[in-house]
């Protein structure tokens, strides 16, 4: 037994020694050490052997554990170290190398056109005014020549908070207010979030809307048409055929649809556009004469016109996206394009 015991600590010592890395060291703990290890296997052997000899080979096999034991160890902690200083030469970083630039965010496509829109009108002399979101009936829809029985009402769906409080449907009700505190000459845009209850691809519950007024003591429907004109031209390019529809709106008399030139097909009719050549943009009209009296204006000393954008409309034109919800779906494959 003595005999054996030497040869296995022989050949141990020698493993040991000669393990290339971690790994294999720890393969040799397992043949030596382990449950079924060579070591566990002579104890386990040791009820053949007579009661004066299991106490003097036990001793002997747990002094053979303790030795490897302390070589193992030793052995992997200088192991370790090798294995550190390999990956220390190998992951050497060059000082010299220029550094990496933080990844840029970019404004999104609707803060751009938006920017777009409002650059324009500013060149036109219109100033930039903005409202609150949560909003009283009366701005909304009365003030608007849209009384509480007013069969167009039923034309929008409207999220209400109360009775009298909901969240504005448009953004009209920043034109009743900026009239209520200013008197003739008014040219303004009104820009901002609009609520209605409506979800599908070319539809949200929550869009931005920009509306215009413009009012003073000679404005006539060939001023709007000739500022729409320009600003359609300014958002399509230069050659792009407009018309206006004869349309209705509850707070403009007369009123227009105005449409644009297929950015698609450019007038040859295609999916698009229905196969019309067309494609609604936007609503205007002069101001009815009823919404100037609600606000103290004499009507037959002033007159106006008005307008409504959709900022996501002009954003799904401009850049060919066929699905509103991607504008709010904060996906960075979609926004890096722009």
């Amino acid at each position: 037994m003595r005999d054996t015991l030497q040869k296995l600590k022989e050949t141990a010592w020698r493993q040991i020694a000669e393990a290339g890395d971690t790994k294999e060291l720890d393969q040799i703990r397992v043949q030596y050490l382990g449950k079924k290890g060579e070591l566990t296997g002579l104890l386990r052997s040791m009820g053949s052997l007579s009661p004066e000899e299991r106490p003097v080979v036990g001793k002997m096999v747990n002094e053979l554990r303790q030795e490897l034991e302390s070589l193992l160890k030793e052995r992997h902690a200088s192991l370790e170290a090798m294995e550190l200083e390999r990956r220390l030469k190998a992951e050497k970083i060059d000082i010299t190398l220029p550094g990496r630039r933080p990844a840029r965010g970019r404004r999104h496509p609707l803060t751009q056109v938006l920017d777009e829109i409002k650059g324009f009108f500013i060149g036109m002399g219109f100033e930039v005014v903005e409202g609150p979101e949560v909003e009283l009936d009366y701005y909304n829809f009365e003030a608007l020549n849209i009384p509480p029985d007013h069969p167009a009402r039923d034309m929008q769906d409207t999220f209400f908070i109360t009775e009298d409080i909901l969240l504005r449907s448009q953004t009209s009700p920043v034109q009743i207010r900026v009239m209520e505190k200013q008197r003739p000459p008014v040219r303004i845009i009104a820009p901002g979030k609009v609520y209605r209850v409506d979800l599908d691809a070319t539809h949200s519950p929550m869009f931005h809307q920009v509306e215009g007024l413009l009012v003073d003591d000679s404005t006539t429907f060939g001023d709007l048409k000739g500022i729409l004109a320009a600003f359609l031209e300014a958002m399509f390019g230069k050659g792009r055929r407009v018309r206006f529809r004869p349309s209705f709106f509850p707070f403009t008399e007369p009123s227009a649809e105005v449409d644009v030139e297929c950015i698609m097909c450019n007038g040859d009719g295609c999916r698009l556009c229905s196969n019309t050549g067309w494609l609604e943009i936007l609503g205007s009209g002069m101001v009815d004469p009823r919404v100037l009296e609600k606000v103290g204006y004499d009507p037959k000393q002033y007159q106006g016109f008005a307008f409504g954008v959709g900022v996501e409309r002009i954003a799904m034109l401009k850049y060919g996206i066929d699905d509103i919800r991607l504008f709010f779906e904060n996906d960075i494959r979609f926004l890096r394009q722009f």
